[in-house]
């Protein structure tokens, strides 16, 4: 019953209508919009998932360090988005964060708390600046920034708590597909 469960929830998240989460695709004003958005965009639901999923194959400190990080690296760099600070290839940056982040999970890979955080933070950082960059100045950017800081806690939650999930039905396999699923969403994006 809980294989059949995240199997489901597995193709939910990789169902193509899901929009990609950049300029363009819908409001980027007010808490409503702030929390909605990390749901509809696929590139950024995948890596909040993954990013919860990793931790869990870390285990330990992880559980909270890496998706801690991965918040507070996303608000500083959407505040720099915000203020205009430009970054070059920020698109590519997202979708390299889904190839990387799918292999790791692919492969189970286990290395230093240190270097998984900076992994993350490297991922957030290009999350949050396309983020931070789509907002008009003057569109309620403190509470939109709050409302995307809150689902994609709720995000990184879920992927955790998959995560523990297979681990208590001992299923790693599962995660290690998953890994290969987000990696195959990132390989589209470069693709597409």
């Amino acid at each position: 019953m809980q294989t059949r469960f995240l199997m489901v929830a597995l193709a939910l998240l990789l169902h193509p209508a899901t929009a990609l989460a950049h300029v363009g695709h819908g409001a980027t004003t007010g808490l409503g919009a702030g929390l909605a958005h990390p749901l509809v965009g696929l590139d950024h639901l995948l890596a909040m998932v993954a990013v919860g999923l990793w931790a869990t194959q870390q285990g330990g400190r992880a559980l909270w360090v890496m998706p801690l990080t991965f918040v507070l690296v996303m608000l500083a760099a959407g505040a720099l988005g915000l203020a205009g600070v430009a970054v070059p290839y920020v698109e590519g940056g997202i979708i390299a964060s889904l190839l990387v982040l799918g292999l790791l999970l692919a492969l189970a890979t286990r290395m230093p708390l240190a270097a998984a955080s900076v992994i993350v933070a490297c991922a957030a950082f290009f999350h949050g600046h396309a983020h931070g960059a789509e907002m008009p100045l003057a569109a309620g950017a403190l509470a939109y920034s709050i409302g995307f800081a809150v689902s994609t806690s709720a995000l990184l939650a879920v992927g955790v708590g998959m995560g523990q999930t297979v681990q208590r039905i001992n299923q790693a396999v599962l995660v290690r597909a998953a890994g290969v699923m987000v990696a195959a969403v990132g390989v589209w994006l470069v693709a597409a």
